[in-house]
Formats: structure tokens, sequence, C-alpha cells
């Protein structure tokens, strides 16, 4: 592949393009750190409000759940939500169903059973 043959527009638009997902990553990055600090913030300031007295200081470790804790959690959710469902008997029956008869589902009316001249 020759670079030449590629126009200014080509680049213009890849080099945009790659600005514009590394843009977005930078902004997720942020949004991702900043989210847990404004939780955690706002967890404080309520705790506060409740206990004016009792509690001066509140440490972010109290706070912060551990992996283990989230994975149990995370597990008991899904272990609910997947058991939602009714108890079933486990007993398959079959109803044999009658049809009734159709001709127009007749074999003896097909056109294989017309003499056509040969």
């Amino acid at each position: 592949m020759n670079l030449l043959i590629v126009d200014s527009m080509t680049w213009t638009i890849t080099i945009l393009g790659w600005f514009i997902v590394f843009v977005a990553l930078v902004f997720l990055i942020g949004v991702f750190i900043t989210v847990p600090k404004l939780l955690n913030w706002g967890i404080k300031r309520s705790l506060r409000k409740k206990n004016k007295d009792a509690v001066k200081e509140i440490s972010t470790d109290s706070l912060e759940l551990s992996g283990e804790t989230n994975a149990a959690i995370a597990m008991a959710l899904h272990m609910f939500f997947n058991e939602m469902h009714d108890e079933e008997s486990n007993v398959i029956t079959i109803k044999q169903v009658k049809k009734r008869y159709s001709p127009w589902s007749s074999k003896v009316y097909s056109f294989n059973n017309v003499n056509f001249p040969r």
C-alpha cells in the first residue's frame, strides 16, 4: 500500500477518530475515579448530619467494602434473581390431538394423479 495515494481528508478523519477515542477514554477514567469519592463524601455527610456529636471523623476505610464482600453480595443477588421462577413438576405429558379431515391436504386431489398427455 502506497501512503502517497491516501489523500488529506482520510488522514484528517483518521486522526480525528483517534483523538475522539482517547478523549472518551480519559473522560471515563475521570468518571471511574471521581464517582467513588463522591459516594463516600455523600455517605460521610449524611452520617455527620445524623450523629453530630458522636461522629467527629469517619475513616474512609470503614466505608469501603472489600472485594470478598462485594463478591458475596453479587453472588447472593445472582442466586436470588435466578431462582424467581416456579418449581416445575418435571413430568412431560403428550396429548394426542385428532386432526380433522381436510380435502386441501388430501393426496387424492394432488397433481400427481392427473393423467396429462405425454
